[in-house]
């Protein structure tokens, strides 16, 4: 079949379950693969804080920019101390899910579920959205197909996920390196090279507070929390280390905040420096880059590496998202289908679902990221809080080794990013953090309707409650078969239909041709003549109509038994053949879907001729 061969071609040959541990993958590997998402929003964080304090002035916001960003790395080591304790004590991996709802019950579980999707699916379509924005910088002339080029990334990007997490990380691995090495050169040679000429030094800081005001203070750090997005990553994505997972998986935490805290720090010190501001059009990273190197080569290696980070960020969200969707199907709040493992050892159906309500998320906001932003911080200080309050009360009901220090550093973890979590659900609430504030408990109702149905589906089909009368023979059985002539495939399904019962009622539904009826009924009684065949009426020349009627008359006559509805069909040696014919049955199938008692199947003939 040629969508087989594609599929082949596109993702590879299907992996055997014994190969499940060749996947797991070393640290540098791990750090490309899970620390893109935070590496990345260097890219776009000092601009975001940058943004709001413009609304006082290039003076003072430049000014600002700085200690606001200091402020954001104490609370960046804040935030990975206490992942590492949340390392250690859920090896097996999960997040903010499984701590909250382990120590915090189900229902705080399940809203850090919904704040961590939410987060992972905005983290492909801002990621996908900034590095468009990048290169719409340095081509301008992009602009017009951004939110083209969004979705075909973000496609690109779902088939190396579907190749499998050991062959998409040594792809994604040399782009996450080329952007810190690139990063760190422009942070280098700025600081290098100094300031450009004409720019003031700043005065003493306090002296201006009163001239930018808390407000504007607050709404500035909030936006630039955008920079600890992704850090949690590495702690849900454990089990895709290799062993010893938890040392491996710690010893990556603080490799990527250490990296992250120096790109941070380093690009919001010379935006400072070189007194830059956020420009409508081009991007900080742009300006910042094309003041330290101009239009030179250097330039566009800086953009390329950044819009490269900036869409192999989503392969964070890609890795994470599915394995959280199947840890939340296994405990049966979404579809079951969702905890499947496709045949690349990786949760197909979750990889695809994040694929399609990241691209209709940028098609809703049109690419464009500082729309996207604001949507962004709420549900990641949502799950950390909640994974932090979990720890706290994990440490004091397990009291091990060493457990006050533990419960110390979760609980400040908790005080800190709960107060983030209210300035930022705050002062960006108007901007579009209502959208999430309101959708996580839609999300979660829908999590409780979902596992309400399982269990009572499970509950309704357990052998337990099965009466042993219902296991008595059935009396009767009546096959019923539509046809529209006298053909092969008609004389297939009537053979298999004697075999499984005795009472057989074929129908034919007469619109119109009155010739080919006649000719049908001589040929009906020159080759079944001891059976009937019951000619339906269709006074409007609807075909499922009559049938579906005659299939209700039917089983009215003994409600409690079962009809076997047979459709006779033919498949043409070509598929796309098929679309030359009348797909009348397909039509009726799915109206006998919910039918009661109705058991619906197909005799296929199959044609040889081209």
């Amino acid at each position: 079949m040629l969508m087989t061969k594609l599929r082949r071609i596109l993702i590879g040959s299907p992996l055997d379950s014994s190969h499940q541990q060749h996947q797991l993958i070393p640290k540098w590997k791990a750090l490309a693969v899970l620390s893109s998402d935070a590496l990345s929003s260097t890219a776009y964080a000092t601009e975001e804080i940058i943004i709001p304090l413009s609304l006082a002035g290039i003076y003072l916001a430049t000014m600002w920019s700085l200690p606001i960003a200091l402020a954001i790395l104490a609370l960046m080591i804040i935030i990975t101390l206490s992942y590492r304790q949340t390392i250690v004590a859920y090896p097996n991996g999960g997040g903010a899910y499984i701590v909250a709802k382990e120590n915090l019950g189900s229902g705080a579980g399940l809203v850090a579920a919904a704040a961590l999707m939410i987060d992972y699916i905005l983290t492909v379509s801002v990621s996908v959205s900034a590095g468009i924005e990048n290169l719409i910088s340095a081509f301008p002339q992009l602009q017009n197909v951004q939110v083209f080029f969004c979705i075909w990334i973000i496609l690109i990007i779902m088939v190396l996920s579907l190749r499998g997490v050991k062959e998409s990380a040594t792809v994604f691995a040399i782009p996450t390196y080329l952007f810190i090495f690139s990063i760190l050169t422009l942070i280098i040679v700025g600081i290098v090279r100094g300031p450009i000429e004409g720019h003031v030094a700043t005065e003493a800081i306090s002296n201006t507070l009163p001239n930018i005001g808390i407000i504007l203070l607050l709404r500035a750090f909030s936006s630039g929390c955008t920079a600890l997005t992704g850090i949690e990553a590495i702690s849900n994505g454990i089990p895709l280390f290799k062993h010893p997972q938890s040392k491996n998986a710690n010893r990556t935490l603080v490799a990527m905040v250490l990296i992250l805290g120096v790109l941070f720090a380093g690009i919001t010190y010379l935006v400072n420096q070189f007194g830059l501001t956020h420009i409508e059009g081009q991007t900080l990273i742009s300006s910042l880059s094309k003041a330290v190197f101009g239009n030179g080569f250097f330039y566009y290696v800086v953009q390329a590496s950044t819009a490269l980070i900036l869409f192999l960020a989503a392969s964070t969200s890609y890795a994470d998202f599915p394995r959280l969707a199947s840890l939340l199907a296994r405990d049966r709040y979404v579809p079951r289908q969702l905890a499947s493992i496709g045949d690349r050892l990786v949760f197909s159906n979750g990889v695809i679902g994040l694929t399609i309500c990241s691209i209709l998320l940028v098609i809703f906001f049109g690419g464009r990221t500082h729309h996207l932003i604001p949507l962004y911080a709420v549900g990641v200080f949502l799950s950390f809080t909640l994974s932090q309050a979990g720890m706290v009360v994990h440490h004091y009901r397990l009291r091990q080794k060493r457990w006050v220090a533990s419960l110390i550093m979760n609980a400040i973890g908790t005080v800190t990013t709960a107060v983030v979590l209210v300035v930022i659900a705050g002062f960006k609430f108007t901007h579009g953090a209502w959208m999430v504030i309101v959708l996580i408990p839609i999300i979660v109702y829908s999590f409780s309707r979902i596992h309400y149905h399982y269990v009572m589906f499970a509950r309704e089909l357990s052998q337990s409650h099965y009466l042993i009368d219902k296991c008595e023979k059935m009396t009767s059985h009546v096959v019923i078969i539509p046809i529209s002539g006298l053909h092969l495939g008609v004389m297939n399904a009537i053979r298999y239909g004697q075999s499984i019962g005795n009472d057989l009622r074929i129908c034919y539904v007469k619109i119109g041709d009155p010739e080919g009826r006649e000719r049908l009924q001589d040929q009906w009684a020159e080759k079944f003549p001891e059976m009937k065949l019951h000619i339906l009426d269709s006074p409007y020349r609807s075909v499922s109509g009559p049938i579906l009627d005659f299939i209700d008359e039917v089983s009215k006559e003994n409600p409690a038994e079962f009809i076997t509805v047979i459709f006779p069909e033919f498949l043409t040696a070509k598929w796309y053949h098929q679309l030359l014919h009348n797909q009348t049955a397909w039509l009726i199938k799915l109206s006998l879907i919910y039918k009661k008692n109705v058991i619906v199947t197909s005799v296929k003939y199959h044609l040889k001729t081209t």
